[in-house]
C-alpha cells in the first residue's frame, strides 16, 4: 500500500460502513436494487457501487434512499449524514474540525469512525490507550513524538485527546476493553510523578461500568501481540462491518476484510485470556503505581 493509498483508505472504510447500512435498510424494506435505482433515477449498478463503498454518497441521494426505505428516525438521519459527509470529503462536520491544522487526515477519519462506534477493543504494548491517558501523559507523549513543534500545536493535540475521552463518560457511552502489557505500566513516560498519576487514573477508570482493563504480565512470555498495537472498532448496527486499525511508528493501516478482522479478533481473545483477570489487573496496576516514586 502506498503512502497515498494509506491516506485515502480510511475514507473507503467510512464509505463501506455507510454502504453496508444502506444495503441493510434496503433489504429490510424488501426492495430490490432496481427499485432503489428508481428513487435516484440511476442504474442498478450505481446502487451496487454505493452499497460497496466504491462511490461517494451525496447527502441528497442519501436522503432520497432513506426516504424510499421509510427511514425517518432523526438520530439515524443525522448520524448517516455525518458519516456520508466525512466519507466523501465534500463537507465536514464534527468538533474535531476546529483542530484541522494539527490533525492528519487519517487521524480525523479515525475520530469520525470512533464517534459513530459503540465498542473498542484494543491491545497496547507501548502506551496507555489514548482514551485512558491523563493530560500530563498525553503531553509527554506528544512532546516525545516530535510530530508537533510549537507549544500551541502540542496543547491543541492534548485538547483533541481529552475531547475524545468524553465518549467514555457521556451518553451513549462507548464500551472499551483494553489489554496492556506490563511494560506499558513500567515505562516512565513523563517521569515518576506523571506515571503515578496515570496509573491511579487507570485504576479509577476501571470503576466505570463500560471500561475493562487487563494487564498482560511479563511472566506470560511470548504472545501474539508482540508485533505491535492495534484496535478493533465495532458499530451498533446489526451486521455492520468491524474495522481494525493496526498502528506503526509512521501511521496506521486500516483493515476491513473479514479474514483480516477475524484474525485480529482471535489475537485479542488470546490476549485477554492470557492476561490477568480485571480484578487481578487492578491490583497489579496499584502495585506498580507505588513503584513510581516521585
Amino acid at each position: 500500500m502506498t503512502e497515498r493509498d494509506s491516506a485515502l483508505y480510511p475514507s473507503t472504510v467510512l464509505g463501506r460502513q455507510l454502504g453496508d447500512e444502506l444495503r441493510q435498510f434496503r433489504e429490510a424494506a424488501g426492495l430490490s436494487t432496481g427499485v432503489a435505482a428508481e428513487a435516484l433515477d440511476c442504474t442498478k449498478g450505481k446502487i451496487s457501487r454505493l452499497e460497496n463503498g466504491r462511490v461517494p454518497v451525496r447527502v441528497p441521494d442519501l436522503m432520497a434512499l432513506l426516504n424510499a426505505y421509510n427511514i425517518h428516525d432523526a438520530h439515524i438521519l443525522e448520524r448517516l449524514t455525518i458519516l456520508a459527509r466525512t466519507a466523501n470529503r465534500r463537507r465536514k462536520e464534527g468538533w474535531w474540525n476546529q483542530y484541522g491544522p494539527v490533525l492528519a487526515d487519517t487521524y480525523r477519519d479515525y475520530i469520525a469512525l470512533e464517534a459513530v462506534s459503540d465498542s473498542i477493543r484494543t491491545f497496547q504494548c507501548q502506551l496507555v490507550p489514548g482514551l485512558l491517558q491523563t493530560p500530563e501523559y498525553v503531553r509527554a507523549v506528544t512532546v516525545a513524538s516530535k510530530a508537533w513543534q510549537t507549544p500551541d500545536e502540542i496543547e491543541q493535540f492534548v485538547q483533541v485527546r481529552l475531547a475524545r475521552q468524553e465518549r467514555l463518560t457521556s451518553e451513549p457511552r462507548l464500551t472499551m476493553w483494553a489489554v496492556v502489557t506490563e511494560g506499558v505500566l513500567r515505562q516512565q513516560v513523563g517521569g515518576p510523578a506523571v506515571m503515578r498519576a496515570q496509573l491511579d487514573h487507570l485504576v479509577a477508570m476501571t470503576d466505570e461500568p463500560n471500561v475493562t482493563v487487563q494487564v498482560l504480565p511479563f511472566s506470560r512470555g511470548a504472545h501474539g501481540g508482540m508485533f505491535g498495537p492495534y484496535l478493533l472498532l465495532s458499530f451498533p448496527q446489526v451486521s455492520a462491518l468491524d474495522v481494525v486499525r493496526a498502528e506503526n511508528p509512521t501511521g496506521a493501516i486500516w483493515l476491513e476484510r473479514e479474514p483480516e478482522v477475524t484474525r485480529y479478533r482471535e489475537l485479542f481473545d488470546d490476549a485477554r485470556t492470557s492476561a490477568l483477570s480485571p480484578a487481578e489487573s487492578v491490583a497489579r496496576i496499584k502495585h506498580i503505581a507505588k513503584e513510581h516514586k516521585p
